[in-house]
């Protein structure tokens, strides 16, 4: 599409924005679908960005890209691996046609997030269209660019509440040359002390994952450095890693699949198992877990919240004021002010955050 069609459409949802702002209505942001089952059920007409796609600018001596929200990430990874780089935040992308404002609005990171950073600490600015149909730019394309409120990180994980994500300017990394996972057998107890005695030294480790009696941690670096690491750690080197480490970051293996309500756990890397009934699996020496189980909201929060952290029905909720932590009341106040300020007629994704945005 050109640079004349792009603008035209973003002038044609500006202006379905102030219609909607002026008649009450909701619109439904949306691409491919691929992350349709997280957060509350979906309202409002539809708003298709896919169309909206395609790199901007990308600068690999700067460690630099702009894309469009609609973008495939398949597409930006393909083109930054052709320059040995890449999202060190390794996004999920949940299914194959995954974009970029997607990824973006819902906050995800994956395996290399606890060793590189998470979506927010990449993201360097942002174009939006507001509720009111206003094309707004903030941030820029380096962090010193950055001054007073960081409004383009808002946007990370907010689910659309608050804009419609045009462009996005992301930091990258380079690729690491090389990569070796090891396998140890350990209970959880034994493995969540084992991920963060390592994690307190200087140690390439960019990956780690629990489940059963099984950990796993993936280092990555030079060569040289990697396998004197792979040495001194020990531990079996595990066959098709990159199959592995793509099928937890896709949430494809075998933990994932199953009736039981699925939890995603924020907590203390060194928290002691968690006493839920069912399964986990461990991400991030141990800060993230992830719980299947038939306990009720209220027991799997309790336990989140006495391990100083909070918990997300991540598959399963029966009712969307249950999907996300729900949040003190001053919290919440801020919340809907920065509501009332993006979008003051609540045009975007009602309720997929909170029923109260």
């Amino acid at each position: 599409m050109s640079a004349a069609a792009l603008q035209d459409l973003v002038a044609e949802w500006s202006g379905r924005i102030r219609d909607a702002a002026a008649t009450g209505e909701s619109i439904c942001i949306r691409a491919s679908g691929s992350k349709d089952f997280y957060g509350g059920a979906r309202q409002g007409a539809l708003l298709d960005t896919r169309e909206y796609c395609g790199i901007v600018d990308y600068e690999p001596t700067e460690l630099l890209v702009v894309a469009r929200a609609g973008t495939p990430l398949a597409a930006i990874e393909r083109i930054l691996a052709e320059q040995g780089q890449m999202l060190a935040f390794e996004p999920p992308h949940l299914g194959p046609a995954a974009t970029l404002g997607g990824a973006i609005a819902c906050g995800m990171s994956g395996p290399r997030r606890a060793a590189a950073g998470s979506a927010r600490d990449f993201v360097l600015g942002a174009r939006i269209l507001d509720g009111r149909g206003d094309d707004l730019a903030f941030g820029g394309k380096v962090m010193k660019n950055v001054a007073g409120y960081d409004v383009s990180r808002l946007m990370v994980g907010a689910m659309g509440t608050l804009g419609l994500l045009l462009d996005v300017s992301l930091k990258v990394l380079p690729a690491p040359a090389h990569d070796v996972t090891l396998h140890f057998e350990l209970d959880q107890a034994a493995a969540i002390r084992r991920m963060n005695e390592w994690a307190a030294q200087p140690y390439n480790i960019s990956a780690s994952c629990h489940e059963g009696r099984t950990l796993a941690v993936r280092l990555s670096g030079t060569q040289p450095g990697v396998e004197a690491l792979a040495r001194a750690l020990g531990g079996e080197r595990a066959p098709d890693a990159a199959a592995f480490w793509h099928a937890v970051r896709e949430q494809e293996c075998s933990f994932f699949r199953g009736a039981a309500s699925l939890w995603r756990i924020s907590i203390k890397s060194t928290t002691p198992p968690l006493p839920l009934p069912g399964e986990q699996l461990l991400e991030w020496n141990g800060a993230l877990r992830w719980a299947r189980t038939d306990a009720g909201p209220a027991e799997v929060r309790a336990a989140a919240r006495k391990a100083g952290g909070h918990a997300t029905w991540y598959r399963g909720a029966t009712d969307a004021a249950t999907v996300f932590q729900p949040l003190p009341e001053a919290l919440m106040r801020l919340h809907q002010r920065l509501k009332q300020t993006f979008d003051p007629a609540r045009v975007f994704n009602r309720a997929r955050l909170y029923p109260e945005l």
